[in-house]
């Protein structure tokens, strides 16, 4: 019959960031210790408050299976000596496995015959099992910062008060520091600050809530959701959605409620974005619009309690939002009295990186990338692309942005547009930032997009010019965010850029500042940027792909996206994988190729004739549609070609034994190979 186990951490207040990553930490733990340990269970479940991290697993045996256990020990020649007799090390191997050197056996390895023993074990009772298993998961929680307590020598994210341990309703025994495991929980500490038993996970949900906890993060995420929604409508307005705002809260609060507040119409005058970001930052407070999106005067804030008198939370908060506020206005009536170019001149004293100088230095570098991607690429637009460049960074130097830094951008841009700059500029202060994230929004405008991409292939080529480079662990520059900006602006825009001319540029005006070798710092961006990009490809497309389009050129990686979008539609004919072997074989014969011209009057057999002007004819078809990006067209014709390659293959022995008989036939094939390699590396691809 399944059993049924249960473990709850009981905690002061956990950072609300911290328990996601424990819960997931805590499922994979516990999947990885009951796999060693040969449990097979029916659902594993976890939940978490910001008092609580709590796991059920449904479906477990109440004993472990028995099993037969082969140990592999020393190889066969530091077994036994030259007589035939076992080693100390084969009698060492025997003890440590609880068997006698008699009953040692060899088996045959890829590495060589070894010495194995092979034991009965028998399984033991569950119960048993996880006394020993569960004090591992709590210890083994990864947090991003733990703390000791007492004079304790264990840590947690914060200071363990109870833990509810239980299979088949049994308390399972075991202690963390000085807590001892039981059957008691706890209920929510302002609500119902009492304790209760536990039999098993029904009853543990059913009294959590009795004592106004709701343990399931999903759960109170929506009821956050609904009642905000619910208080929204009641204003004529709409909530602004804010998912990470709403994940954040859902681990803040153990019985949420929704209360509304209103904002001063004094405030208003302040840009929205800096109003919204003061109340979801600093208060946690959800906004609420009207149809067109304009803030309408209130916040909707989600308390950890039911309030006996709504109205005093209400004027808590309101009189906390307006100190708050009173600054943010503050700011944004002292700052519009200088003017945003006057402030460029004070980034001269902002050090952006201290082998890079500073942020004046970094903003005269970009500006002048930024305007060589609009010569070449709109012209029209240069003058605009340099004064944006010259402006964006200047509010790193207000008051607001110094209070605010999540308003960097957008009060660059509500100063511009108070100091009369032309509104393409001003927007594209505001998207040179863009994106701040991965999927995220992308600059509109060519303007705000040519901004962007220098700024980030500024910092991309400079931190890697002075040794910045990111590792598995660290990425504290964001170049792994800056360089999927500049692939998804690039693939967005369709700009046909070169990333090798591109880099080439930034690293010029970096030459200063560098103290590594320039190619070796663009060889090393350049394959940062292949990483990212295969990566970005690779959630669409097939990875096999992804990698021979890559392969066959990925400087330009508009074009280079379109190749492989390409191949992924012709990969939908019906004969692609035969198209495929005969291809493959085409490349790893000629390798490398030969650069020789074909030379048709040594031609001996009937198929390299024909086969020759089979390509001749296709050839020049091809290259046209493969310059105009046709791709998918290119291929058909190539794909005609199979036919008289393999007939080829057939009656033709390639590596003849007369060198210039040899050189012409590798020369035919790697005109055929250098054709379709212009699209894809074609033995590159699974099949």
């Amino acid at each position: 019959m399944s059993k049924e186990m249960l473990l709850e951490i009981g905690a002061e207040e956990i950072p609300a960031g911290f328990v996601p990553r424990a819960l997931i930490s805590l499922e994979e733990m516990i999947r990885k210790e009951f796999d060693a340990a040969r449990l097979s269970f029916d659902e594993l479940i976890t939940l978490g408050t910001p008092r609580r991290l709590t796991v059920v697993v449904k479906g477990l045996p109440a004993e472990q299976p028995d099993a037969e256990i082969t140990a592999t020990g020393p190889s066969r020649k530091a077994g036994f000596d030259a007589d035939g007799k076992p080693t100390k090390a084969a009698e060492g191997f025997a003890r440590s496995q609880g068997v006698d050197v008699s009953s040692l056996k060899l088996i045959t390895t890829d590495k060589g015959e070894y010495l194995a023993a092979t034991r009965q074990e028998t399984g033991r009772p569950v119960h048993e099992l996880l006394a020993e298993i569960l004090p591992r998961l709590i210890t083994g929680i990864p947090f991003k910062k733990s703390m000791r307590w007492a004079d304790l020598d264990i840590r947690f994210a914060r200071p363990v008060h109870w833990i509810v341990a239980l299979f088949d309703g049994i308390v399972v025994p075991f202690s963390f520091g000085q807590v001892q495991s039981g059957n008691i929980s706890r209920g929510h500490r302002f609500m119902a600050d009492k304790t209760f038993s536990v039999r098993d996970f029904a009853h543990y949900l059913d009294e959590s809530e009795r004592h106004f906890v709701i343990v399931d993060q999903k759960r109170r995420k929506e009821i956050i959701r609904k009642e905000a929604h619910r208080i929204a409508r009641t204003t004529g307005g709409h909530l602004l959605p804010d998912e990470a705002l709403l994940e954040e809260i859902t681990y803040l609060v153990e019985y949420p409620s929704a209360i509304i507040g209103s904002i001063p119409a004094e405030f208003l005058v302040v840009p929205k974005e800096v109003l919204i970001t003061s109340m979801r930052s600093h208060q946690r407070y959800f906004s609420v619009v009207d149809d067109s999106g304009e803030l309408l005067p209130c916040f909707i804030t989600i308390p950890n309690t039911l309030a006996e008198n709504p109205d005093v939370v209400v004027k808590g908060n309101e009189r906390v939002l307006r100190a708050r506020l009173s600054d943010a206005r503050f700011f944004f009536d002292e700052d519009r009295k200088v003017r945003l170019e006057t402030r460029v001149e004070l980034l001269k004293n902002v050090v952006y990186q201290q082998k890079l100088g500073s942020s004046f230095e970094k903003m005269t570098r970009f500006r002048s990338l930024a305007e060589q991607l609009a010569d070449q690429l709109n012209h029209s637009v240069r003058q605009q692309t340099s004064r944006a460049a010259f402006l964006c960074k200047a509010d790193l130097v207000t008051g607001m942005v110094g209070e605010f830094p999540e308003v960097q951008g957008i009060m660059g841009c509500e100063y511009a547009l108070y100091d009369g700059e032309e509104p393409a500029v001003a927007r594209a202060i505001a998207e040179h930032y863009l994106p701040t994230q991965a999927g995220g929004e992308l600059p509109a405008s060519d303007i705000g997009a040519f901004v962007s991409l220098a700024d980030k292939l500024d910092t991309l080529c400079g931190c890697f010019g002075v040794g910045l480079i990111p590792t598995g662990a660290a990425d504290p520059y964001a170049l792994r965010r800056a360089t999927i900006g500049i692939i998804s602006i690039i693939l967005d825009k369709e700009y046909c850029l070169s990333l090798l001319e591109i880099t080439g540029k930034a690293l010029d005006l970096l030459e200063p500042k560098l103290t590594r070798p320039r190619n070796e710092v663009q060889s090393d961006v350049l394959e940062f940027f292949r990483g990212r990009f295969v990566n970005l490809m690779g959630n669409a497309c097939p990875a096999d792909i992804v990698e021979a389009a890559v392969a066959a050129g990925f400087y330009d990686l508009a074009d280079c996206a379109e190749r492989i979008r390409s191949l992924d539609t012709f990969r939908q004919r019906d004969d692609f994988q035969s198209l495929t072997v005969t291809f493959k074989r085409v490349c790893n014969i000629v390798k490398e190729g030969v650069d020789d011209p074909v030379n048709p009057d040594l031609f001996l057999e009937a198929a390299e004739k024909e086969l020759y002007t089979a390509f001749g004819n296709t050839a020049s078809s091809a290259r046209k549609k493969i310059e105009s990006h046709q791709y998918v067209d290119a291929l058909g014709d190539i794909a005609g070609l199979k036919s008289g390659v393999d007939a080829f293959f057939e009656a033709v022995m390639v590596m003849a034994d007369e060198p210039a008989i040899r050189t012409n036939r590798l020369a035919l094939l790697t005109g055929i190979s250098r054709l379709f390699g212009r699209i894809a590396d074609f033995g590159r691809l699974a099949g």
